[in-house]
């Protein structure tokens, strides 16, 4: 179908993006129905099947098989839960507690805008390698240290950005006006400030959609991270390690899962901003 057949609003989306996207969140919602074989179930006679386009694969294994026979392919869908679990409630807190501080900040100046800066910079400076070391020898690794340590790694990065937005925006006259009129701070907050950066946030919070899945699965590859029986691509990448020389395909397809992934979240945060920035749709 051609692009001047299609409604306005389809024209110019990024489609392949949205697909891959769209199919992570599919599997991830569908669970186990989806599955084609139990991820978890041991096959110690289709022990490092090959993928079945090559020699001496199978199509019940389409992907191929890892050391103990479990399903690549299974695998990989199964992943996708715990990433978009991950983003979703890494991205909500961090941009929440980001948000707020950036808007306290941006609002009140001063010496409140000094403190809060000094933490951002304090928290900035610690790398997260180092930060997620710490919370995993205090905390058990599992999926609550990993979302933890993401939520304590970028709601600085959140802050600075919406601080910057609030800055330019809390001099406008009807952030004035309102002042006068005696209205009080949280419902500035929410009826004049928020709704005003609130597609700054969403631009944000869809482009940290990759560096979560990709902080994730690193966290995972460390052991720091999610843990067996749990599935997580990290995790697979961290078991293939061993067997790169004889089995590419355990550590190629997870790999691939992740780059696709954080690839068209990009792509589609990219596409986002140019949509929801008023001076970007006007070029």
């Amino acid at each position: 179908m051609r692009a001047e057949f299609l409604p306005a609003w389809l024209r110019g989306l990024p489609w392949l993006p949205i697909v891959v996207l769209g199919a992570v969140g599919v599997f991830a919602i569908g669970g186990d129905w989806l599955l084609p074989l139990d991820p978890n179930e041991l096959d110690l006679g289709a022990a490092f099947k090959p993928p079945s386009w090559q020699a001496g694969g199978s199509a019940l294994h389409l992907l191929g098989a890892d050391n103990l026979g479990r399903d690549i392919l299974s695998r990989i869908m199964a992943g996708c839960r715990v990433s978009v679990i991950v983003a979703f409630y890494a991205i909500l807190f961090s941009g929440s507690i980001g948000a707020l501080a950036g808007m306290i900040a941006g609002y009140f100046g001063g010496r409140v805008d000094v403190v809060l800066m000094r933490l951002i910079e304090i928290q900035q400076s610690v790398p997260a390698i180092a930060l997620a070391l710490i919370l995993a020898a205090a905390l058990e690794p599992g999926l609550s240290t990993v979302v933890v340590v993401i939520v304590l790694t970028y709601w600085a990065w959140y802050a600075r950005i919406i601080r910057g937005e609030i800055m330019a925006l809390k001099g406008r006259d009807y952030i004035a006006f309102a002042r006068v009129a005696g209205v009080s701070t949280p419902v500035i907050f929410a009826r004049h400030l928020l709704p005003n950066i609130f597609n700054t946030l969403v631009v944000l919070g869809t482009l940290q959609v990759g560096q979560v899945i990709l902080f994730e699965a690193s966290l995972s590859f460390l052991g720091l991270g999610i843990q067996q029986p749990d599935i997580s691509w990290g995790l697979m990448l961290s078991d293939a390690r061993q067997y790169m020389t004889n089995a590419w395909w355990l550590i190629t397809m997870p790999g691939l899962a992740i780059m696709l992934t954080c690839l068209s979240a990009n792509v589609f945060g990219d596409w986002l901003r140019d949509r929801l920035d008023p001076q970007l749709r006007q070029l």
